[in-house]
């Protein structure tokens, strides 16, 4: 069984490139541009790791881990262009790798 990743990303291009590197490794890859679909992929597939990118419309990448954290312990890479590092620590502190 291989093992399952959601990317929670509104861009089309990075998801994509993240979807065609880890399926070329072997993982299984499921994709949501936003945090609300995010978080119902992550409720109906029970990954084994989320990338989930901070800078989402509507329900930002921080809300969808505070969420997240209140009925799951699924890892979460943050993926972000977002320099600053308060929301780096903010990130951490609501449960990200």
């Amino acid at each position: 069984m291989s093992i399952k990743i959601v990317i929670v990303d509104d861009e089309a291009s990075i998801r994509r490139m993240l979807r065609i590197g880890l399926k070329s490794e072997g993982y299984d890859v499921s994709e949501a541009e936003d945090g609300e679909s995010g978080l119902i992929a992550v409720a109906r597939q029970q990954p084994d790791l989320v990338v989930l990118d901070l800078g989402l419309p509507g329900m930002d990448g921080h809300a969808v881990l505070k969420e997240l954290r209140t009925w799951s312990k699924v890892p979460v890479i943050v993926l972000s262009v977002r320099s600053g590092d308060r929301e780096k620590v903010q990130a951490l502190d609501t449960g990200a790798q």
